[in-house]
C-alpha cells in the first residue's frame, strides 16, 4: 500500500520535473521501471559506436554496458579492474570525446535543474561539452522540489553515501554528515549545475519511478 502511494507521488513530481526540463531545452522522459528505461535508452543510442560511462551505479544497474558490449561497441569505463594510472587517465579523457556519454545525477530539481558534484571532473566535463550525445538516467529518489533542496540533497545524502560506497577516508563516510572537510580523498570538489541545456550538447534525461543509486 505504501509503495503504491510513493509511486503516485513520485509520478506527479516526475511529470512536473519533465515539463520543466523540457522548458530548459532538455529531452526529458519519465518511465515506470528500470526495464522501460533500459529499452528507451538502448533505442536512443543505437546509432553510436563509442560510449563513455561516468562512475554511476544507476546506469550500470540497467545492464546497458553488457548490451553494448554484446553489440561490439567501444566502451570507456574507468571502473575496470587492473588499470594503470595512465590507462585510467586516458579512459577519463576519452569519456569527453566519445560519441555518447552515459551517467546519472546527484540530484535533479522538479524546477528543471540538474546537479552533479565531482572529485576529478571527467563526468562534469563530459556532460557539458565533447560527446555528441549525453544521456542522464536518475531514479525519482533523486528528484527534489527546487534547486536549493537539490543542492542540500547532494551535500546531506548523495555525498556521504557515495563516499562510503567508494571506501573513502572522509569524515562523512564515517559519520554520515558533511563537515565541508579538506580530507585528501574528499570527492566533493567541483559542482556543476545545468540550469539549461548547454548550447552544443544534445542531452536526454530519463527519470525512473523507482529508487536508483545514491
Amino acid at each position: 500500500m505504501e509503495n503504491r502511494y510513493q509511486s503516485w507521488f513520485w509520478g506527479k513530481s516526475g511529470e512536473r520535473c519533465v515539463k520543466n526540463l523540457k522548458k530548459h531545452g532538455f529531452d526529458a522522459h519519465l518511465v515506470a521501471t528500470r526495464e522501460e528505461a533500459r529499452d528507451l535508452l538502448l533505442g536512443m543510442i543505437s546509432g553510436y559506436e563509442t560510449f563513455g560511462f561516468g562512475g554511476s551505479d544507476t546506469t550500470r544497474s540497467l545492464g546497458i554496458m553488457e548490451a553494448l558490449k554484446a553489440k561490439g561497441k567501444t566502451l570507456y569505463d574507468h571502473w575496470q579492474t587492473g588499470l594503470a594510472k595512465d590507462e585510467d587517465l586516458e579512459i577519463r579523457l576519452m569519456q569527453g570525446r566519445c560519441d555518447c556519454f552515459l551517467c546519472s545525477a546527484n540530484a535533479i530539481s522538479a524546477t528543471g535543474e540538474i546537479i552533479n558534484v565531482d572529485g576529478i571532473g571527467n563526468r562534469t566535463n563530459a556532460m557539458t561539452f565533447g560527446p555528441k550525445k549525453v544521456c542522464i538516467v536518475a531514479g525519482m529518489n533523486k528528484v527534489t522540489p527546487d534547486l536549493e533542496s537539490a543542492l542540500k540533497r547532494v551535500k546531506e545524502v548523495a555525498g556521504p553515501m557515495r563516499a562510503r560506497s567508494l571506501g573513502m577516508e572522509t569524515p562523512c563516510a564515517e559519520t554520515g554528515i558533511c563537515s565541508d572537510c579538506n580530507a585528501p580523498q574528499r570527492i566533493c570538489r567541483a559542482t556543476l549545475i545545468l540550469h539549461r541545456k548547454p548550447m552544443l550538447t544534445d542531452i536526454s534525461v530519463i527519470l525512473v519511478n523507482e529508487a536508483l543509486g545514491f
